[in-house]
This record gives structure tokens, C-alpha cells and sequence, in this order.
């Protein structure tokens, strides 16, 4: 349905959403045009990820993203969308020395865009500054397992396997007053054990079909991508070769001379 007949996702939806079992969709955006296509499609979440540090910047992970960055494509999102609900990420070393740190600079997004949240990783260590952070009115999606800011100090991007403390994680972040919370790329069976001993939605991505929601990197979800696609990605779309195929015709139109035509002139 279009984004125009719906009424604007709040954060009581998520929790509405648990209780129900109605799943909920997510997907990230990066910029104006791709969020006003997805938010008419109807997805429920639209994801402003420090992802961008390696889908649209080309980097090999996420820790170069910058603050200003994440605000600059996080206002076009906002923009973008009518419906699905905006949460953007707290990019690495802008929230880990102080509560202050945290607070400045989630607020950002809050007055200078118009997102509803922000998300920020880690369990157990972060929870306080979640709880800061909402007592300061700044909702908050946490984000477990995997945490791709800590991708040096796991040594990769590894299947988080410790079941334990993947609950103790996200208990102490819905405990801090989180709303909902990402698990990322876990055994199926711990995302369910979470999923039904947590009150509040879960959020998955590679993390089977449990959670109360799931989450995919847009650009992996229509195959802009060759060469590498993580086990968890489902491509909906092969656009790579449609998209290099209209660059070579047009390429080829121009070269010939049959771009413009007469009716694409002004006289």
C-alpha cells in the first residue's frame, strides 16, 4: 500500500508490533531518491547505516564514517520519507568516551534532520549511555551480536556464537530503555531464544526467521553488488547488469549521434 494512505510509524508501533507477530520491515537508505521509492513501497523502517561507509563510499569497513557525514544523508532520508519511521546510526568514536559525547552528538540528528532515533552498538558496556540517552528524549535502537564497529577486536565479521551473553546484551539494552534492537548475524536458534525472552522488537539480519523484523543493506537487497554476497542476503533484484547495459547504450546513442533525437531538443 502506498506510503500516503498510512499513517507515519511511531515508536509504540514496534512494541504494538511484538505483540501482534506482525513482522517488521527495514531496510537502509542513503539518500533522498532510494528513501522516497522505498517509503512508498511501504517498508517500515528506513535505516540511515554507517553501511554507507562501505556501500557508497567503498570502503572496506565502517569505522571511517564520520558524524557530519552520517547527518548530511540522514536529512536527505528524513526528507524522503512520509511514513516509514527514520533511524540513524551513531558512526564509531562519536558517542564511546562520555555521556556527553553521546548525548551531543545523538542530538545532532534530532535537530538537524528529521529522524525519529538513532542506533548505536554494544550490549552490556553501552547500556548506560542508552539510558542517559533516552532520559535526555532521545529514542534509541541498540544493536547486538556482530557489531561491525568492533570488527578489529573481533577479528572479522564472524558469526557471534555465545548465546549467553548475546541475551545478557540485549536484556541490559531493553532494561536501559531501548525500543527495539538489532541481532546481527547469530545462529537462529539464539535470536529466537532472545526474540521470545526480551520485551521489545527484535530486529534481525542474519539472525534467522524469529526476530520480530529483519533488516537488509539496500543495496545488497537488489543486487547492485558482484563478487561477494553474505549468506543472509536475499537479492530481490539483479540490477548491476540492466544498469551497465543502459550506460553502454546511451554511451553508444551519444558516440553515434542519435542522443538527442529532434523531440529531445528545444527549438
Amino acid at each position: 500500500m502506498p506510503a500516503k494512505d498510512q499513517a507515519p510509524v511511531t515508536i509504540p508501533d514496534f512494541s504494538r508490533w511484538k505483540t501482534e507477530r506482525r513482522k517488521i520491515s527495514v531496510l537502509t537508505a542513503y539518500d533522498f531518491t532510494m528513501a522516497r521509492l522505498l517509503d512508498a513501497s511501504g517498508v517500515d523502517c528506513l535505516l540511515v547505516g554507517d553501511s554507507l561507509g562501505m556501500v557508497v563510499q567503498g570502503r572496506s569497513t565502517t569505522l571511517g564514517v564520520t558524524l557530519d557525514q552520517m547527518v548530511y544523508h540522514a536529512e536527505m532520508v528524513a526528507r524522503a520519507a512520509t511514513r516509514a519511521f527514520v533511524v540513524a546510526d551513531l558512526p564509531f568514536g562519536t558517542y564511546h568516551a562520555s555521556v556527553e559525547q553521546a548525548i551531543t552528538s545523538a542530538a545532532r540528528f534530532l535537530k538537524e534532520t528529521q529522524c525519529q532515533a538513532v542506533k548505536l552498538e554494544g550490549g552490556l558496556r553501552t547500556a548506560p549511555l542508552i539510558r542517559s540517552l533516552v532520559e535526555a528524549d532521545i529514542p534509541v535502537m541498540a544493536h547486538v551480536g556482530l557489531t561491525p564497529q568492533s570488527v578489529r577486536r573481533l577479528g572479522g565479521f564472524k558469526v557471534q556464537r555465545d548465546g549467553d551473553a548475546i541475551l545478557d546484551d540485549a536484556r541490559a539494552v531493553a532494561d536501559a530503555g531501548a525500543f527495539a534492537v538489532v541481532l546481527e548475524c547469530m545462529p537462529s536458534e539464539v535470536a529466537a531464544r532472545v526474540t521470545a525472552e526480551i520485551p521489545i522488537a527484535t530486529i534481525g539480519i542474519g539472525a534467522g526467521p524469529d526476530c520480530d523484523g529483519q533488516v537488509l543493506v539496500t543495496p545488497d537487497m537488489l543486487g547492485l553488488f558482484e563478487g561477494f554476497r553474505p549468506r543472509f542476503v536475499r537479492r530481490y533484484a539483479e540490477l548491476v547488469e540492466p544498469i551497465r547495459k543502459a550506460a553502454q547504450e546511451y554511451v553508444a546513442d551519444v558516440q553515434a549521434g542519435r542522443f538527442p533525437n529532434a523531440n529531445e531538443s528545444f527549438r
